[in-house]
């Protein structure tokens, strides 16, 4: 057995006793790097709430779409993927490189289990760069000084937060920690923002979360879309601003046509001017 001890020289290993949220999510969208006691709190969830799953493939196909957007229609070579989780099909970095393959793309995320994972598996093109950074949101200083090593800083960034400002629960704290990460990008830059809200299945989707809050992983708050466009302060709402990630741009939906159903996470991206 490795030394993890905190003298050893070596990261910790993964507390596989607790279950832990990028690996849950991981087993909502069908991967398989994830332990039973992640598996037992998803389940626990899924029983309680069913629709976490779809919302769980709603967040991840809204991240490929504002990534495909902002690498293509806007130009944005620069990706700051912060809270990224596990990685799984078409990662921030396939989608930006296969659109421009110089881009660059950092991702950040404090779980070994994701560490180990990305260093492997986390690999871009030659023509640009992809690293990982092994950090918390909780110190954007931290993350902007580890990010300036593969980033430049005086051109724009699209600076991603998808599903993880929730477990910033305090909502003053949670807003100045996305207003010093955009501070720190010139204009022309982008926020990619999506997180949990209550809206379309108010007290059962509560329940579950309370529930799960109270599993041992570290708790997660849904914030109402008034709460999220807080993030959005001083930003332009790219159209469609501010909507269920399930319909912003989706795909083949026509100019009038229905739109999809909408689920309980809402997103947006917002041009820093």
């Amino acid at each position: 057995m490795s030394d993890s001890s905190p003298d050893s020289g070596n990261p910790p290993g993964p507390d596989t006793t607790v279950p832990h949220s990028a690996r849950i999510w991981n087993y909502w969208l069908g991967g398989k790097d994830n332990y039973a006691v992640d598996r037992a709190a998803g389940d626990q969830f899924l029983a309680t709430f069913p629709d976490i799953a779809v919302i769980a493939r709603a967040t991840r196909a809204f991240m490929g779409r504002a990534v495909r957007h902002l690498a293509g229609e806007a130009g944005v070579r620069q990706f700051l993927d912060i809270g990224t989780g596990l990685p799984t099909f078409n990662s921030t970095h396939e989608i930006a490189q296969s659109v421009a393959p110089e881009s660059r793309i950092v991702y950040v995320d404090n779980d070994p289990v994701v560490l180990t994972y990305a260093t492997a598996l986390l690999t871009g093109n030659a023509e640009g760069a992809t690293d990982y950074l092994d950090a918390d949101l909780r110190d954007p200083d931290k993350i902007l000084a580890g990010a300036a090593k593969t980033l430049d800083f005086t051109r724009p960034v699209a600076v991603l937060l998808l599903g993880i400002m929730g477990h910033i629960t305090d909502d003053g704290h949670a807003q100045s920690i996305v207003a010093r990460l955009m501070d720190a990008v010139p204009p022309g830059s982008y926020l990619v923002l999506s997180d949990g809200t209550n809206v379309v299945h108010g007290e059962a989707g509560q329940a579950a979360q309370d529930e799960y809050n109270e599993s041992g992983a570290v708790p997660y708050c849904l914030r109402s879309p008034a709460q999220l466009a807080r993030f959005f302060a001083g930003l332009h709402l790219v159209e469609p601003g501010l909507v269920s990630v399930s319909r912003w741009r989706p795909d083949g939906t026509s100019l009038g046509g229905t739109p999809p159903a909408e689920v309980d996470a809402h997103g947006g991206v917002g041009r820093k001017t």
